[in-house]
């Protein structure tokens, strides 16, 4: 399966997200910030980024241009809760696959990565 890393500033869904695409069979890492997401993807090899965009130190459109730069062949999903942050995602949707909207239920999240990774 796919090695993912899952990038969001709330605890309780990142684990919640990091658990679901485990039981499909992924390898997850998880990072708090975009920051510490950067950090993490030079640690190795990714499939794909899944980060929120709303972050505090580093958003996730800082965090997916820089990781598109450094990574070209890394597939990159957003999540984002507000109306306004999935607009400012739209001058990268040449280096997203897609922008998830907030609350998303467990088959969502499973759906759009699985999607994410197929394409």
């Amino acid at each position: 399966m796919a090695r993912i890393l899952i990038t969001e500033d709330e605890d309780s869904l990142r684990s919640f997200v990091a658990r679901a695409l485990r039981l499909d069979g992924h390898d997850t890492a998880e990072a708090a910030d975009g920051a510490e997401g950067l950090e993490r993807l030079g640690d190795g090899a990714f499939d794909l980024l899944l980060s929120d965009i709303r972050m505090p130190v580093m958003d996730g459109i800082e965090l997916a241009h820089r990781a598109s730069s450094a990574f070209p062949d890394l597939k990159i999903l957003l999540m984002t809760g507000y109306a306004e942050q999935r607009e400012r995602a739209d001058d990268l949707m040449t280096k997203v696959v897609d922008v998830v909207d907030k609350p998303f239920s467990l088959l969502d999240i499973r759906k759009a990565v699985a999607q994410a990774l197929a394409v």
